[in-house]
């Protein structure tokens, strides 16, 4: 694995509290394929960053939602009205649509109660774009609830993510408005997906709130969520991961903690970071499949 800053003008792009990262795949020579993993938290972070980064725009076919929440699709209407408005051809010269892949489910409302009860919403969070608005923007919407695969079989998209630890325990104070009902618990954000590829020879590169992205334990209620997580991922998963590149919700301390347990394979990045990561047909033959232990003991090699 490279990685490298883009050759742009930091001037010009923004960060912001939020998550996006555009994946690019190529397979044998062919052309790649180009998908955007998430949209940032505004509708203008996104839009400024293409433009920085001189994004081709029109070979974005599809972006993928990781769960809803504005700091994921906050940049999401925004980009697809840029699209539209650049005129986005193939070389044939027909309109070729985004599609816009979500979980079927979209809340109305979400919001946080802050603890030591949890009982109380202080914040109703910005509302994610709804369907009509994606369509009426320019997107095709895909709603999937399983897994599947895109971009030429290249990237899989999962479904809901089993949670089988005994520390994902969701987001405390996490609530859903229903307009029957008013607020209710929501801790589990069941509609939270990954993308992932299988890199020959190197294994399996995952976007989510995981490997690339953030690990969502930022804020006192997640500190004691931090060590049995990295223990997790260092000790009872084998291969442990390589290369973790936390951003967003992971939070300072979580990061110290990652940087203690996985030193140098842990890789700081933030806006115009380019990860390079090049298969090996040859190495692939010695990949030993992942395995994990249940009660979180070593497992031997």
């Amino acid at each position: 694995m490279t990685a490298s800053d883009l050759a742009i003008d930091h001037r010009d792009s923004t960060g912001a509290h939020g998550f996006s990262a555009l994946i690019e795949t190529e397979i044998n020579g062919e052309p790649s394929r180009m998908t955007l993993f998430d949209t940032g938290p505004d509708n203008l972070s996104l839009i400024r960053n293409v433009g920085a980064m001189q994004v081709p725009i029109h070979k974005i076919e599809r972006i993928i939602t990781s769960h809803w929440h504005a700091d994921h699709t906050g940049g999401l209407l925004s980009f697809l009205r840029l699209r539209e408005s650049s005129g986005s051809t193939t070389v044939a010269g027909t309109n070729t649509p985004c599609v816009v892949d979500v979980y079927p489910n979209r809340p109305f409302a979400r919001g946080i109660a802050p603890g030591p009860h949890y009982d109380k919403v202080i914040a109703r969070l910005p509302a994610d774009p709804t369907f009509e608005e994606i369509a009426s923007a320019g997107g095709v919407v895909e709603k999937h609830s399983e897994g599947h695969l895109v971009a030429d079989s290249m990237v899989w998209v999962s479904g809901e993510i089993p949670r089988v630890t005994s520390f994902e325990k969701g987001l405390p104070g996490g609530k859903l408005f229903k307009p029957s009902v008013g607020w209710i618990d929501e801790t589990e954000i069941i509609d939270e997906r990954y993308a992932a590829i299988d890199v020959a020879g190197k294994g399996l590169i995952l976007f989510s709130a995981q490997i690339i992205g953030g690990l969502h334990l930022a804020g006192d209620s997640m500190t004691p969520r931090i060590e049995p997580t990295i223990d997790w991922l260092s000790k009872s998963l084998r291969p442990s991961p390589t290369w973790i590149i936390p951003m967003h919700c992971t939070g300072f301390v979580a990061k110290v903690a990652l940087e203690q347990a996985f030193g140098e394979g842990v890789v700081p990045a933030g806006v115009g970071v380019r990860v390079e990561v090049i298969g090996d047909q040859e190495h692939d033959k010695r990949l030993a499949p992942a395995v994990f232990d249940d009660e979180m003991v070593l497992l031997e090699p």
